[in-house]
């Protein structure tokens, strides 16, 4: 992995001398050739994350969601000046997630090798942004893949922010745009003759579908005083295509059986505020409130507040708490509730009406001389994290993060 990481940064710093050295004069290009692209920084992301709980969409709205995730990720930071001293960065950012789910694995519960009863997922995303100080710009574009054993998807994103003459106010704009193909795997009891199972080595065809998810986030910042920062935030987004999962069983008041069935469109509008408050020289506090409605009829607020602390110049404590309460799409009924009659139905959970709290601690250790007396390793922070719902639905996560400079 790490050849190929280096191959890319030197592929993408040789296009860039050349592209800029034909442009201008020998005397330019030979002072822009002494900027060479270098790496700013590297961070490596490792988390094990489990839950478990007695809600299962895969068999109804009842039954096992044990799942458990290992995800790992690399993320490549490189820099450089070019002759009018715009600073460019480049990220390339690699992830691995490995998990085992013993919902999924009800899809097909007669066999040993259902659909997603263990599965890799890697989505690694490349992008480029450039930062103009002369008339206060960024901008920046990115591309993103993904794939799963149902799924694939590639996605794009642009981005461009604009700071005020002081600096103390920047306003910016993202759009991102994401073309993805589901695999649609039914329960085995529901599927038509000479049908596959989805499952891995199985060659039966199965159908593919479309979900395309396109999104815009505008954000104002704001420096009120030394002391206080405040970010609003609008993130409008619209999704098309099979927005259902079909594995996901549905039993009626009437006794019989069908896969889940939900509308092909979906507009969500979440809008937010965040508070930045720097305490003195050793604590920060953060607090952030979003609002979200969609229109399958749910509303959502989220709370979340958190506090930096320094313990002392190396050690920071960062204690943080989450507040989310929903209420449920209007197509959502518990196991045996639905309607056979209804246009739409559903027995997700997560789509549900429920409060849920996350709530965990961070300490991060930055040594004067580097951790364990690496110079090069910056710093070291571990995370942990617990979630409950109303449901009965708990989990935890474990995550470490290693940064290198």
């Amino acid at each position: 992995m790490k050849k190929i990481i280096l191959s890319v940064a030197v592929l993408m710093s040789a296009m860039i001398n050349n592209t800029f050295a034909q442009n201008k004069t020998t005397e330019e290009a030979s002072s822009y050739e002494k900027r060479k692209l270098k790496i700013e920084e590297v961070n490596f992301v490792s988390s094990y994350y489990g839950q478990d709980g007695n809600n299962s969409a895969v068999t109804g709205g009842i039954g096992t969601e044990k799942l458990t995730d290992f995800a790992n990720s690399i993320d490549l930071k490189l820099t450089k000046y070019d002759w009018k001293n715009r600073l460019h960065t480049f990220n390339i950012d690699l992830n691995v997630d490995f998990y085992t789910s013993a919902s999924s694995d009800n899809i097909d519960p007669l066999t040993v090798s259902s659909a997603s009863r263990k599965d890799t997922h890697f989505y690694p995303t490349i992008s480029w942004s450039m930062k103009n100080d002369a008339n206060r710009t960024t901008k920046g574009l990115s591309f993103s893949y993904s794939t799963e054993y149902d799924y694939k998807s590639y996605g794009f994103n642009l981005n461009f922010a604009k700071a005020s003459k002081d600096n103390n106010r920047e306003f910016s704009i993202k759009g991102g745009a994401f073309f993805d193909t589901w695999s649609v795997i039914l329960p085995p009891e529901l599927r038509p003759t000479n049908y596959g199972s989805g499952a891995h080595g199985d060659r039966d065809p199965i159908e593919s579908r479309p979900r395309n998810s396109y999104n815009l986030a505008f954000s104002l910042s704001q420096i009120i005083n030394k002391r206080l920062q405040v970010l609003v935030t609008a993130e409008p987004a619209y999704q098309e295509g099979l927005l259902s999962t079909p594995f996901h069983r549905i039993y009626f008041k009437d006794g019989s059986e069908s896969v889940e069935r939900l509308p092909g469109t979906r507009m969500k509008l979440p809008i937010g505020m965040r508070l930045s408050y720097f305490l003195g020289d050793r604590t920060i506090l953060r607090a952030f409130y979003r609002y979200y409605l969609d229109d399958w009829g749910m509303k959502a607020n989220t709370m979340n507040l958190e506090a930096t602390v320094k313990l002392s110049p190396y050690v920071s404590f960062s204690p943080f708490y989450r507040y989310n309460t929903q209420t449920a799409v209007k197509y959502f009924n518990p196991y045996g509730q639905n309607d056979i009659n209804s246009a739409y139905y559903t027995s997700d959970y997560d789509i549900s009406g429920f409060n849920s709290t996350f709530i965990g601690s961070g300490v991060r250790f930055m040594p004067a001389k580097g951790v364990l007396g690496i110079k090069e390793w910056n710093s070291l922070e571990l995370r942990y994290g617990h979630y409950t719902r109303t449901t009965g639905m708990t989990s935890n996560i474990v995550t470490m993060l290693v940064k290198f400079k």
